[in-house]
């Protein structure tokens, strides 16, 4: 009985060990999105999606230089920034953004905000960096003469939600690309028209039963969008666990996230 309670009980810190290690341990998850509206001039482009950062006591700076550092050596051709690069401290915010003007990408860099970012600080930091805010915009990627749609709308629960701004000019043979920071949108997403949502927001559940199902995934609809990749009416929405953590800094069977989607003409 004493050995039992004894092998029971260094399993538990063993647990607990784990779930403060694995916020460390970034995944680099790579997805394949096929589409005949994809132009043959993006067939095989890469696209970055990074998600709450979540900066502060419990993410550094040195953190998030090791971060760019990590997507750069990816060379990516695209890269989307889904939010919530803060936890709520605006005094971060310039720090952040100092760190990831440093991405770099021949096609850009694009933002919206999350629910964590205080609005004005974050907007005008992003303003003075190299980075493109895209929140209620859309803007055309041309590679040589062809190109996709790209844009972004605002929080779902902090802000509005312009989809029209993407979606006014576009044509069903168009490749549509809108980014989302609460994957909670989807389902009012224009489905005839985009054709890939990026999501971040629930953190994969943050602590999970063995990555199965979460008791927490801040979203309207429980763990239906709390991670990986959905699709629903010809429409795919990726969402991604995103790399900072929220309350406490621990993760379980959630590992933070690099997104890496490679487009590929069908």
């Amino acid at each position: 009985m004493i050995k039992k309670r004894y092998l029971l009980l260094m399993a538990v810190i063993l647990l607990v060990i784990y779930m403060f290690l694995e916020p460390y341990w970034i995944e680099t998850k790579e997805i394949t999105i096929e589409s005949d509206q994809i132009p043959a001039q993006f067939d095989g482009k890469k696209i970055v999606f990074l998600s709450d950062i979540h900066a502060g006591p419990f993410f550094s700076q040195e953190r998030i230089d090791s971060l760019v550092n990590q997507v750069n050596a990816l060379d990516p051709d695209l890269i989307l920034l889904g939010g919530d690069y803060v936890d709520g401290d605006s005094a971060y915010t310039p720090s952040t953004f100092n760190s990831l003007s440093n991405l770099k990408a021949p096609l850009g860099v694009y933002a919206v905000l999350g629910n964590k970012d205080p609005q004005y600080v974050t907007l005008n930091t992003i303003f003075q960096s190299n980075v493109t805010y895209i929140g209620n915009k859309g803007t055309w990627i041309t590679v040589n003469g062809s190109r996709i749609r790209l844009g972004g709308v605002g929080d779902y629960n902090n802000g509005a939600q312009i989809q029209d701004a993407t979606t006014s000019v576009v044509t069903p043979q168009d490749f549509v690309i809108l980014i989302s920071h609460n994957p909670d949108y989807f389902p009012l997403v224009d489905k005839s028209k985009v054709d890939l949502v990026f999501s971040g927001h629930t953190h994969g559940g943050q602590v999970t039963f063995f990555g199965l199902w979460a008791p927490t995934t801040h979203s309207d609809y429980g763990n239906k969008y709390r991670t990986g990749v959905i699709t629903e009416d010809n429409s795919t929405l990726i969402v991604s666990n995103g790399l900072g953590t929220t309350i406490l800094p621990v993760r379980f069977f959630a590992r933070p996230q690099i997104i890496v989607v490679t487009l590929k003409k069908t």
